[in-house]
This record gives structure tokens, sequence and C-alpha cells, in this order.
């Protein structure tokens, strides 16, 4: 078994890896590029990042099926593990179709929602993860028939709109990706589900290639395709490893986030306001996102009072490890 986490995982990472450099070149050949917001005179970065990455991903999945089946003589999670990979399929290509109308433009937020909806329906035709959960605060609730039919699709499109709030970084929504995924590999191990642990991992490997060319100063874009699968994949993963509890504290930045973007009637962006030199500056009056506050953070404790975009994203990355930490006191 050891060997078989080795290799899915090292599969998921190669593909991953090899891919990009091929997308980079032929994204900037067809004109799928974009602006770096937080670099002067920055054009020409590959968009569209999220494609690799599932192909990555998928390959890796499916290599672990593939191994289980014909070497371990074992199917007994394959249906949940197609169904979980269904459900990322379904959010990427939505995320595809937002990135192709465009960052200002998209799909309208009714049309993303239902369409998101959507990518639940795997996990729910298969009656993915137990209806008994626990959660913070409230501790056990037995849901029943309702889990299905509106558990499963409320924490897919939950966490895979709110994911996509936290991001316009350089190697932010990556980062905090692989973070997330991570935890949850090490939560479904704890408890006992390592066949999670091993999708898990898959994820956190594919993301840790693509995080090598995404990070500052970024030479690929993630895009909607990514957020939405790594969301999706999040919200899944919690589902049929039973570790929904932790999972929500996992996400309470994200919780954060998207109290602050509704302050900002969902219009307001994160991004910064850039000087010449390339340092930050607070784009407006308040506060909608946690990269304003921790622009502002940033200032007060530094003497040079000068923050740049790879500060920002750390201390947003400090932030969830200690939501990390706090969700695994509960289980420990």
């Amino acid at each position: 078994m050891e060997m078989l986490l080795i290799l899915t995982i090292f599969i998921s990472f190669s593909v991953t890896f090899l891919i990009i450099p091929y997308w980079i070149r032929k994204a900037r050949e067809n004109g799928m590029v974009a602006r770096d917001m937080h670099k002067n005179g920055k054009d020409g970065v590959a968009e569209h990042g999220g494609i690799p990455v599932l192909f990555g991903l998928t390959i890796g999945i499916l290599s672990y099926i593939a191994l289980k089946t014909f070497y371990f003589k074992s199917d007994g999670e394959t249906i949940f593990i197609f169904a979980l990979l269904s459900s990322v399929l379904i959010s990427s290509i939505v995320g595809l179709m937002d990135d192709l109308l465009g960052w200002k433009k998209g799909l309208s937020k009714k049309i993303r929602l239902i369409a998101i909806a959507f990518a639940a329906i795997p996990l729910m035709v298969v009656n993915a993860g137990v209806d008994s959960v626990s959660l913070p605060i409230i501790g056990g609730v037995n849901f029943g028939l309702l889990f299905p039919l509106v558990i499963i699709p409320l924490g897919i499109v939950g966490a895979t709109t709110t994911f996509n709030f936290l991001a316009g970084y350089n190697g932010l929504e990556s980062s905090q990706g692989i973070l997330i995924l991570g935890a949850l590999a090490l939560a479904t191990y704890i408890t006992g589900s390592s066949w999670v642990t091993i999708i898990c991992l898959c994820g956190v490997a594919s993301l840790s290639a693509f995080y090598i060319f995404n990070k500052h100063p970024a030479d690929i874009f993630p895009g909607n395709i990514l957020t939405y699968l790594t969301g999706t994949m999040i919200a899944a993963v919690a589902i049929i490893g039973n570790v929904e509890k932790i999972a929500i504290i996992f996400f309470i930045p994200y919780i954060i986030q998207t109290v602050l973007k509704v302050r900002g009637g969902l219009k307001k962006e994160s991004f910064a306001g850039l000087n010449k030199d390339g340092s930050l500056e607070m784009p407006y009056d308040k506060v909608y996102g946690l990269e304003h506050i921790a622009i502002v953070v940033l200032k007060k404790i530094r003497p040079s009072k000068k923050v740049y975009e790879k500060d920002v994203v750390y201390l947003i990355n400090i932030f969830q490890i200690i939501f990390i930490a706090i969700g695994f006191l509960t289980i420990l």
C-alpha cells in the first residue's frame, strides 16, 4: 500500500509538471494570456492553468483505481472515487466556461450557482458519506435523506464558490489548496479512511507541481477551473471521508472572506493598489477581503511600511495554518 501511495502521488505530480511548460508555451502562442495585476508592466502570463492540474489529478486517481482493481483485487470504494472525480470534472467544466467568458464578465451569479450544483449530482446518486454528521458547536446531527438531497449540494456549491473568493495573488490559490487538502489527507488517515488520504495526496501533488510555476513571480495563472476543482474536491473529500466537522474549521478563513465580500456587495475586488516600486497599497478605505487585512497588518508591523505580493500570500497561509491546527485539536 505504501508503494501504491508513492506511485499515484508521483504520477499526479509528474503528469502535471510535464504538461505545464507545454501549456504555458501554447497559451502564449495563442494569445491566452493576461496581465499580472501586481506587477508593473508584466503582461503575457499564461491563463487557464487549472487544465494541466485537472489532467494530472485525473491520471493519478485513475492510476490508483487501476492498481486497486488489477493488483490488489479490490474495488470496494471505486464507485465513490468515480463519483468524486465526476464532481470535480463537472465543476472544472463550469470553471472553464467562466474563464472563457472572461473574469470581468463570466457567468451570471445565478447561472454559476445552478451549474455548480450539477457537480453535486454524482455524490448524491451514490449516497456518498454518512448522514450522521458531527458539526462544530452543534455536535452530532442525523440528517437522514436530507443529507444526499440537501447537505451534499450545499456543501459542494458553498465550498466551490467561496474557494474562488480568496484569489488573485501569485501562488495564493494553489498554496491554499495544498494546505487544506494536505490537512484533510492527514485527518482522513487519522480517522481510518486511508483510501481518501491517497485521493487527497493526488490533489496535493498536482497542486504542488502547479505551484512551482504559479508562485511569485508567476508564469501561469490558475483561472476559475483550478479554484472550482479544488473547492469541489475539498467538499467531496470531507463528505466521503466523513470529516465535515474538521473541514468546516479548516474553511473558516473562507467563511470570513465570504462575509467581507458580501460587505462589499460582491463587487469589490481583492486586488491591491500598485506602487511604482512594486509595493502594494490598500485599494479602498475599508477592507473587503483577507488580502486587504493582510496589507493593513503588514503595514503596521513593518518599519518600512512596504508590503509586497508574496508577503500577503505568506500571511494568509499562516492564518490558514492556524485554523488547520485548531481543527486537529478537535480530533486528537
